[in-house]
């Protein structure tokens, strides 16, 4: 196995694992999760076990060899989406766990969403990478 791939299955699986993790907190804090969801699309609740169910589906989607391609471009499609949900948090200064965040932590939030995007392009071979034999 090359480098290059040894590095996609490593960054797979922890993206993978991360999203799986995540998603399970959807399920056993919904609350926390419930304050960022933008009031226009209703039942908070709903939409965070919607997107738990959805981040549990794309975690498990880009560890599986087999499913890694199309889960990394669904879960793009996914992290440009949910980020919504992120930026009503910085528009709207809304606190969770009655903490509000300075502007910096919003900034690192971005990059490190814009981060997870390029990663989950990478490892679905949506990138190209100069390696010819992944």
């Amino acid at each position: 196995m090359s480098k290059a791939m040894l590095a996609k299955v490593t960054l797979s699986t922890l993206l993978g694992l991360f999203f799986v993790n995540v998603g399970i907190a959807h399920f056993t804090d919904t609350e926390w999760f419930e304050p960022i969801v933008p009031v226009v699309l209703g039942d908070p609740t709903f939409w965070v076990l919607i997107t738990g169910i959805m981040e549990i589906i794309l975690g498990f989607g880009l560890i599986i060899p087999l499913t890694r391609r199309y889960s990394s471009l669904l879960m793009v499609l996914f992290l440009v989406a949910v980020y919504w949900a992120n930026l009503n948090m910085w528009v709207n200064d809304i606190p969770l766990n009655n903490n509000t965040f300075a502007p910096v932590w919003h900034v690192v939030r971005l990059l490190g969403q814009v981060l997870m995007i390029v990663t989950a392009l990478w490892v679905g071979g949506w990138l190209p990478n100069g390696d010819k034999h992944d």
